[in-house]
Order: structure tokens, then C-alpha cells, then sequence
């Protein structure tokens, strides 16, 4: 039965793009056994620092039995990587992954000109990805996205729009390009369900809970869910997530996984999941920025899932870890 014995919190600033704060934790059972855990762009530290101290002495049998994890997503990511590497079972396995790896899609921001994103595209195509996601938003939309169709009539591409938009009629030009999958178009899910009744499409929502999606599914919001970990809050809840689109016959497309590594490893373990049919979102952070071993990351287009060593599947830098925070503490 695991039970953490001491836990360790290390705060870091990431030196890239728009220089997300990230925050590792580190648990230790009884054993010695250690479980890590991340959490991208907390909302503040005296939350985190509150609700952490939680798990320590805390007996359970497994994850899942934690529910409203006291931990928070770091400390529920954490707790699946203990149990992993105390039984001897990958992330991905635990969860109930099939996949031995991932068809990955590259999304692309809006480019300061169309030359240039059709030669961004080029790069990525040439470096063996079959599907991209255009970043997409009210005068940044129809324009590029023929641009890239001209140029690569065969491509698989998805657009997002971040819940930019706020007219259907700003998003059905797009449908006439061949798009797999509009992604986030609205705000409300009553709108998206507006859209999807008109484009062949799949319109895909994301959502912060199972019960949202639950409703997502009875408005017709969508035919497909963005499925991203960090935003439900634990690992068990994705499961479900992905457990109630697929029984429903919704496509997912799994994303996000920012940070110094950890974060994406676990998105990756979710997209091994039989249900996520789609591409997954998990080009990004560089490698430089990560602090696991090997890093977590595409080649060729496809991530490989980590199935030979147990948990998250990937050693964490230790000493690199202590070098990049910028303030820790210890319980």
C-alpha cells in the first residue's frame, strides 16, 4: 500500500515562448519509491502549497481511490507514477493505453504572412507530419487555410479557434477546404451545436469536466472532444472523459502538455487510449526545456509510447530539475 512519506515542490519559470511557470513534485513512499508529478501554469502558489501537503501520510491502494486528489493535477500525476513504478506498470497500461504509438499533429500560430506559414508547413511535412492544426481566428482564417490546401491538396488539417469566434457564418467557409476537425470555434456549446448541424466537419469541444461534456453530447455540440488531462484535474477524470466520447462514437483528439516534460509524458499515456482517434496534440515543449530522459517528443510525426519501463516511462533529471527552480519547499 503506498503511503508518502515526504514530498518536495519545485517552482520554475520555462525559457520558452511566453515563459510558462511550471511547478514538479516529487513524492517519496515509505519505501523509497518516488513518484513525480507537474503541474503547467498553477493558479498561484498558495493553493498549491496548501492542498499538496494533503497527500503526505495518506494510505491508499490505488490512484483511482484518491478521487478529488488533494494533490491537485501534480500530485494525482505523481500518485499514478508511484503506483506505476511500484507495480512495475506503464502510465499507459494503467490507464488502459493500447497503442504502441501516436500519429502527432504540429499546430501552427497565426504567421506574419502566408508565404511564410506555407513554409512552416513545408518544414513540418518534410519532416514527416501527415496532419497539422492551423491556429485560426476572425481575419486569420479562410485566407491560410486555402494557402496551405493549394499547396498540399492531400494533407490532413485541423483549424482552432480558441473560442474566438462568435458568427457561425465566420467559420462555414472553412468547411469547404477538407478540414478533419474544427476545433474550440465558440465559447458557448450551444453555438458549436448550431455549427456542427451545418459543416461535414467534426466540430470538437473541449470541456473542464465529465458532467460539461455529458451535456456537450445531449446539446450536439460536436462529433469530436479535445481532450486535455491538465484541464480535468487528474488522470481517472480523462479516463472517464474519454470512456463517455467513445461510447458515444465522438472522435478524440488528445492535447496539451506543456512544461518541462512530465506533463506531456502523461499526455501521451492518455492518447494511448483506444478511443483517441485523432492526432495528438504533443509537438510541443523543445526538448531543451524538458527534464526527462529520453525526452518526450515526435519523430517522424509519431510519438512512441513508453511501454518497457514502468509509470511515466522516462527518468527525471534530478539535478537539472534543482538548477531551473526558482524556489522549492519540502514537507
Amino acid at each position: 500500500m503506498p503511503r508518502v512519506r515526504e514530498l518536495e515542490v519545485f517552482r520554475m519559470t520555462l525559457p520558452y515562448g511566453r515563459r510558462p511557470e511550471t511547478v514538479l513534485v516529487k513524492i517519496t513512499d515509505y519505501g523509497g519509491m518516488v513518484g513525480w508529478g507537474e503541474a503547467v501554469d498553477p493558479a498561484g502558489a498558495g493553493p498549491l502549497e496548501r492542498a499538496l501537503p494533503a497527500l503526505v501520510g495518506l494510505d491508499w491502494e490505488h490512484p483511482s481511490e484518491l478521487g478529488d486528489n488533494p494533490g491537485g493535477a501534480a500530485g494525482d500525476m505523481a500518485c499514478w507514477d508511484l503506483w506505476g513504478r511500484m507495480n512495475g506498470v506503464p502510465l499507459a497500461h494503467a490507464l488502459g493505453g493500447t497503442r504502441t504509438s501516436l500519429i502527432a499533429t504540429v499546430r501552427l500560430t497565426a504567421d506574419r504572412s502566408l508565404e511564410s506559414m506555407v513554409a512552416r508547413v513545408n518544414r513540418h511535412v518534410c519532416a514527416g507530419y501527415g496532419h497539422v492544426t492551423l491556429d485560426v481566428h476572425p481575419g486569420w482564417d479562410v485566407e491560410p487555410l486555402r494557402a496551405v490546401r493549394a499547396a498540399y491538396p492531400g494533407l490532413a488539417i485541423a483549424v482552432d479557434g480558441r473560442g474566438a469566434y462568435t458568427e457561425i457564418s465566420q467559420l462555414e467557409a472553412l468547411d469547404s477546404y477538407g478540414v478533419v476537425a474544427i476545433e474550440r470555434p465558440f465559447k458557448d456549446l450551444l453555438t458549436s451545436a448550431d455549427l456542427q448541424d451545418r459543416v461535414s466537419a467534426a466540430v470538437a469541444v473541449e470541456v473542464a469536466s465529465v458532467a460539461e461534456l455529458d451535456e456537450a453530447m445531449r446539446l450536439g455540440a460536436g462529433r469530436a472532444l479535445l481532450l486535455r488531462p491538465a484541464k480535468l484535474g487528474s488522470l481517472g477524470t480523462a479516463r472517464r472523459a474519454h470512456d463517455h466520447a467513445a461510447e458515444a462514437g465522438w472522435d478524440i483528439v488528445c492535447a496539451g502538455g506543456l512544461g518541462a516534460g512530465l506533463a506531456r509524458a502523461a499526455t501521451v499515456a492518455v492518447a494511448s487510449l483506444p478511443g483517441c482517434t485523432l492526432p495528438s496534440d504533443v509537438a510541443e515543449p523543445p526538448r531543451s526545456a524538458q527534464v526527462v530522459l529520453p525526452p518526450v517528443g515526435a519523430s517522424g510525426g509519431v510519438v512512441a509510447v513508453p511501454l518497457t519501463q514502468p509509470g511515466l516511462g522516462h527518468t527525471v533529471d534530478e539535478d537539472r530539475v534543482r538548477r531551473m527552480a526558482r524556489e522549492s519547499f519540502h514537507v
